[in-house]
């Protein structure tokens, strides 16, 4: 997916993100539930403002969140997209900054994760304020199930996690007529696009983005073959995504 179009994501979602400020702000947020809507939307702001001063300083923030409770949430959610803006717009993607994820530190890397960051989030302050959760549009979907995957799942499980001590089934994902090939060993998690599996999950670009993100239940997806190995996906999905 393109930068400008993941830009154009950003903002898109954004706008609904927005749109549910002032909706019941003491609301649960259902797969966060120690979270608030107003939490959910205070964290968004607080991403975006750590994301912009990353690149304006040339370094992660060192002491970070700054004192910010006197600032009200929608306000507070605004100016931290508009400085998100800011910074995306002064510079090229290919232009170096720093990123928590060693292979790729580019601008671009923070324009895919903000907005994969933002639409998975919007679904959460949608499932929060009751209203009915707009779908994740094909493309980006199906770029968030490349990044969950291939960053936190399998470079994470290299980087940060401990898994198994025994090697565990191999699970297939098809949606929007690609294929994942998860295959769980000894040294972390592997994803192919070619492989066997004896266990098949389908289902459309958003519902399989936002079954791996666990902002969806099963019922969104179809199985064909051993549950449990779906199960262990799922937990390695918990882990991964945490």
């Amino acid at each position: 997916m393109e930068p400008s179009a993941q830009r154009a994501a950003v903002d898109a979602d954004f706008a609904l993100l927005n749109a549910l400020a002032g909706t019941g702000s003491q609301r649960r947020v259902p797969s966060c539930p120690d979270w608030t809507l107003d939490d959910l939307l205070r964290h968004v702001a607080l991403v975006y403002l750590h994301k912009a001063a990353a690149m304006r300083a040339g370094a992660l923030p060192t002491e970070w969140p700054p004192p910010l409770d006197h600032e009200a949430t929608p306000a507070l959610l605004e100016r931290a997209h508009a400085e998100l803006t800011a910074e995306f717009e002064a510079r090229d993607p290919s232009e170096t900054t720093p990123t928590w994820y060693d292979p790729d530190q580019t601008v671009g890397f923070w324009i895919r994760r903000m907005a994969l960051e933002t639409a998975v989030h919007r679904v959460d302050a949608e499932q929060a304020a009751g209203v009915p959760v707009t779908p994740v549009g094909d493309e980006l979907a199906l770029d968030g199930i490349d990044e969950v995957l291939d960053i936190m799942l399998a470079w994470g499980s290299v980087k940060y996690r401990e898994f198994r001590d025994e090697d565990l089934p191999t699970v297939e994902l098809r949606s929007g007529g690609r294929r994942w090939f998860v295959r769980p060993t000894t040294q972390g998690v592997l994803i192919d696009a070619s492989g066997e599996a004896e266990t098949v999950i389908e289902a459309s670009p958003s519902d399989a983005l936002l079954w791996l993100w666990r902002r969806a239940g099963d019922e969104v997806i179809t199985v064909t073959g051993d549950p449990a190995h779906v199960a262990t996906l799922r937990d390695l999905m918990k882990t991964a995504t945490e």
